[in-house]
């Protein structure tokens, strides 16, 4: 079995920085974690707030705490930090090889999206943004390692994208489309979704949107890791 990844992320139109910050870290034993972090607002401000998040969180990860822990002390963190007056959108998630598990963290309003067996599944229990208030508590999913499986986070950019023109996208019903057309590609479908937002809000992003694919597949070639990465400068 192999597990691949790919992202894509646009800043909102006209605005210096993407507010959105993505980081990946290798845990101590074994696997990696995923941080996205969406910072209150948009532009520098935005970037400052999810950067402090994400790099508190991957200082957790990396001396082995775990990921829901680390969740509620960055929560604290930008709590003590901006005296609650700025919040952030966060999402970890993590190939556990310890526990051979993918381990789901949401303190965000938007759902992930887990394809399992070939059904679509939301992940959209009631949970509140980073930084509000003290002992603010992460949704936790535990997904035993296997086969096939397709998980899709993002942030609220994705969700909203068309909004002003009075036809949002609709996530999970654009992820059934590409499930009935082809198996699950995570650089294809990262790219097709955040493409399908842009156009949704006419080429001009009405906010930073990030897309997180990873994918669990049939192992096929060496045992190479790999990572690919294509930004604009």
């Amino acid at each position: 079995m192999e597990v691949q990844v790919a992202a894509a992320k646009v800043g909102k139109y006209a605005t210096s920085e993407s507010g959105d910050s993505l980081e990946m870290i290798e845990r101590p034993e074994g696997g990696l974690s995923f941080v996205l972090v969406d910072g209150q607002r948009s532009g520098k401000a935005a970037k400052n707030i999810s950067i402090v998040v994400a790099r508190k969180a991957i200082s957790l990860l990396a001396e082995g705490i775990r990921d829901g822990a680390a969740a509620r002390a960055a929560s604290d963190y930008l709590y003590t930090y901006r005296s609650g007056k700025v919040s952030a959108t966060l999402n970890i998630l993590s190939i556990d090889l310890a526990s051979k598990t993918i381990v789901i963290t949401r303190n965000n309003p938007a759902p992930v999206v887990l394809i399992r067996a070939g059904e679509v599944q939301l992940l959209d229990t009631p949970t509140d943004p980073v930084g509000i208030r003290r002992g603010t508590r992460p949704d936790i999913t535990e997904i035993a390692l296997e086969e096939n499986m397709t998980i899709i986070v993002y942030t609220d950019g994705l969700t909203h994208a068309g909004d002003r023109r009075g036809s949002p996208m609709d996530v999970p019903g654009f992820i059934e489309k590409l499930l009935q057309a082809e198996s699950p590609d995570p650089a294809k479908w990262a790219d097709q979704l955040l493409e399908h937002a842009v156009e949704l809000d006419e080429g001009r992003p009405a906010d930073d949107i990030s897309v997180l694919v990873v994918a669990t597949m049939p192992h096929s070639g060496d045992d190479t890791r790999r990572l690919h990465i294509r930004m604009p400068i």
